[in-house]
């Protein structure tokens, strides 16, 4: 990173799910459907086909472009936020509708909120893999720094 280069970028964004969190951001490289994707019990992304198989979601800020359907999405990520295995939040550059029911169940069920957030597309790549990722205001202000690897400290 250049000096004078700001590590700490904002952005607001359109609540599917209110609520806040934190956790370090896991870019997803392609769209992932939680049924048969997520494993509810170990929070681990399971589907074989997917590049980043076996790496674990629980407390991170999943990061996708899109998410790859499935109506039963929305009772695995119930289950996961049951089970404490559940993303901290999901960042998305296009709605889904699935993912925000189960939210919202997982909400009324438990008391325990995911919040889902779209951000324009151009916002949502800003945010590195591994960022330290804020999200406020309900879900509508959301906030990343840079991962350590990437910041440097500029007199």
């Amino acid at each position: 990173m250049g000096r004078g280069v700001n590590p700490v970028a904002t952005f607001r964004g359109r609540v599917l799910a209110p609520g806040e969190a934190s956790g370090s951001a896991l870019r997803l490289d392609e769209p992932l459907s939680l049924w048969g994707g997520m494993d509810p019990v170990t929070g681990r992304l399971i589907d074989a086909h997917h590049p980043q198989h076996g790496a674990l979601l629980t407390r991170r800020v999943l990061i996708m472009g899109a998410a790859r359907g499935s109506s039963s999405s929305s009772s695995v990520l119930a289950e996961a936020v049951r089970a404490g295995t559940a993303p901290a939040a999901i960042l998305l550059g296009e709605p889904e509708l699935i993912l925000a029911v189960g939210a919202a169940v997982a909400d009324e069920l438990y008391g325990l909120r995911v919040p889902i957030v779209v951000l324009r597309s151009e916002d949502l790549t800003q945010i590195a893999d591994g960022a330290a990722v804020t999200i406020g205001e309900g879900g509508g202000l959301v906030r990343a720094v840079r991962a350590s690897s990437e910041a440097t400290n500029t007199p």
